[in-house]
């Protein structure tokens, strides 16, 4: 009875739809029904928002996959009214390897903000962003570019990616004839989406047939026609081999792939490229979608977990939840995360319930943490190794994200990697992922000075950053189902959120079919911070809902000399403190030529629980709550 008495009643008990779990997909659904009106109680058995697509310190990430043990079957039980079954976890991670080589990661843990479904970036002109600036919650996140993307050779060389003109014109190891085919090409797909004639545009036949035919068409090396599927188009599987090919990408796909990629250089002036990383890791995404759904009437309850659904028991009809606490909540619709499900010992599953599909393929993810970057003087970058670039039998892409201390998901001086890559069983995917990290990497080997055999490999890469500490595992693909009970999904392959985006919007078309899905609200000179108060728009302008706020290296705090801040929107200024923070001429800036006034009003509680559960250090958040810098004080001491 203590532990069921430790947990707060909820009110009222009746809404118009429960969710359980904090994911993407699951965020994004609470916040467009809160948005048409529907009273929606948002649920999560975690302290921590994001479920499998989580930002988390490295301590807490290790937690996390550990808990993710197979599911507990539970009898049933029975009321006087329903039928409860059992709503149980069930295992979506395998393999799980860690490697620690320095003590160093561990040390700084907190520091740390990793993503459960890395790597993964927004292109600037996705429909993600698209969304962000309809929602207005880019208020509630930053930017900032991935400086560049490479593609390895057969030889582990990695080149820049000629994804422009200008990068194009300096890329070294094209010859002139190639520069020009790849110019013409570019040329002729945007002929195809302009306002051309009809012959510029690529015919019917050609859209259809598999995209690897029209490059070879269109008389394009091989060399050309990796960079454009692998490292733009962003292919999968080996386009060069039907046989063994999953996915075959055609000419369609293809080119509205290649679309996306150059709309996105140069659409928000801040960005240097097509591609964006959110400050503070992936697991701000669905936090944003949260805020947004609280503003709008949404109840939350963290650490709350559900232990049953409740069922007619005359005729199986879903009628609500039974929580950890023993209360129970109606609603005539449920969403659940692809992590529950009902035990298999208690036969079919309930009427009404859609439990999510798993796909054959799953996907190999690494984290990997290093002192040095991939490439000297780059922070962020994006690597692709296409199909047999690391060895014959490699039959998928692999996909790598590093990212600095300057997107906030690391200590300042190291380097997060992610890499993934799509495959059929757990032996092919970890040697998938080995084979790209011993090509990257320098891994130190107990007792063995000697060069690893991959050495040979990467001999064209420059000095090879050595590796801290790693974790690799495989991760179940699920596709998402609709009923009364309704099944969201794992996050996919995909580097971008598209194809999730476009799942999840489809769901909540099924579940609400006359509802419009974040209808577009008149935005004035005033809008609603995540407290709800309202903020003129002469406050308001650093985070326009026309732009991102994407930060630039150059970003000085002497731009934003006697800044005065009120209200609710000191919540915003406090994040922009935090990351101005990381530029090293932060002190001398702020004690000689910016006084920043913060007044919240109310207490600094809500504040300071904010930043801890998003990681920030306490002495941090004190020291910004007060007016004055001290030097010598041990609480300010950074």
């Amino acid at each position: 009875m203590e532990e069921t008495t430790s947990y707060p009643s909820i009110e009222p008990s009746n809404f118009d739809l429960i969710v359980v779990g904090t994911g993407l997909p699951e965020s994004i659904i609470a916040s467009a029904a809160s948005a048409a009106g529907k009273t929606v109680l948002h649920l999560d058995p975690n302290p921590f928002y994001g479920t499998h697509y989580a930002s988390l310190p490295l301590n807490e990430l290790v937690s996390f996959f550990e808990s993710q043990a197979g599911p507990q079957s539970q009898p049933p039980e029975t009321s006087s009214d329903h039928a409860s079954i059992p709503l149980v976890t069930r295992r979506l991670y395998s393999a799980l390897e860690i490697n620690a080589y320095s003590s160093e990661p561990i040390d700084n843990s907190r520091k740390f903000n990793l993503d459960l479904a890395g790597p993964r970036f927004f292109f600037c002109s996705d429909s993600m962003i698209d969304l962000i600036l309809k929602t207005g919650i880019n208020q509630y996140m930053e930017f900032k570019s991935v400086d560049a993307s490479y593609v390895s050779d057969a030889v582990g060389k990695l080149e820049n990616v000629p994804d422009s003109r200008s990068a194009i014109f300096k890329h070294r190891s094209l010859s002139l004839s190639e520069k020009n085919q790849l110019m013409k090409f570019f040329k002729l797909v945007q002929g195809h989406f302009g306002n051309e004639s009809e012959e510029d545009k690529i015919s019917e036949q050609d859209l259809e047939s598999p995209f690897m035919e029209f490059l070879t068409k269109m008389g394009l090396s091989q060399k050309l026609k990796s960079i454009i599927l692998y490292a733009i188009a962003l292919a999968n599987y080996d386009q060069d081999n039907l046989e063994v090919c999953k996915d075959v990408v055609n000419t369609k796909s293809g080119i509205n792939h290649l679309a996306l990629y150059h709309s996105s250089i140069g659409r928000f002036t801040n960005a240097n490229g097509a591609m964006i990383y959110p400050i503070y890791g992936q697991g701000e995404l669905p936090q944003a979608f949260c805020r947004r759904a609280a503003v709008k009437g949404c109840i939350y309850v963290l650490r709350m977990p559900v232990v049953a659904v409740l069922m007619d028991k005359d005729n199986g009809t879903y009628k609500g939840v039974k929580l950890v606490s023993g209360q129970e909540l109606f609603s005539p619709k449920l969403i659940v995360a692809p992590s529950f499900t009902f035990p298999s010992t208690l036969g079919p599953s309930p009427a009404q319930v859609a439990n999510s599909c798993d796909a054959k393929e799953k996907v190999a993810r690494a984290i990997c943490i290093a002192k040095n970057s991939l490439k000297p003087e780059v922070a962020n970058c994006l690597v692709i190794f296409p199909p047999r670039s690391l060895y014959p039998e490699q039959i998928t892409s692999i996909r790598v994200l590093q990212l600095s201390g300057n997107v906030a998901v690391c200590p300042s001086g190291m380097f997060v990697t992610y890499l993934s890559a799509m495959c059929d069983n757990v032996e092919e995917g970890k040697k998938l992922i080995n084979a790209a990290i011993n090509a990257l990497f320098s891994v130190p080997i107990p007792g063995n000075s000697e060069k690893s055999a991959a050495d040979s490999l990467s001999e064209h890469i420059e000095e090879k950053p050595s590796l801290l500490w790693n974790a690799l595992y495989i991760q179940e693909l699920t596709t998402g189902a609709f009923d009364s009970i309704s099944h969201t999904m794992m996050p996919d392959e995909h580097l971008d959120y598209n194809n999730l985006l476009d799942a999840t919007e489809k769901l909540f078309r099924k579940i609400y079919p006359n509802e419009e899905f974040f209808s577009v609200t008149s935005l004035s000179d005033e809008r609603l911070d995540d407290a709800g108060a309202l903020v003129h728009a002469s406050v308001s302008q650093h985070s326009g809902v026309s732009e991102l706020h994407i930060l630039s290296p150059l970003v000085s705090i002497m731009e934003m000399k006697d800044v005065k801040v009120h209200g609710g929107r000191s919540f915003w200024w406090l994040r922009c403190l935090i990351q101005l923070a990381q530029l090293s001429n932060f002190m001398d800036c702020l004690s000689s030529n910016t006084s920043f006034i913060i007044d919240l009003q109310k207490d600094f509680n809500p504040w300071l629980m904010f930043g801890q559960e998003n990681g920030l250090q306490h002495q941090y958040l004190l020291w910004l709550y007060s007016p004055i810098y001290c030097e010598d004080d041990p609480v300010c001491q950074w």
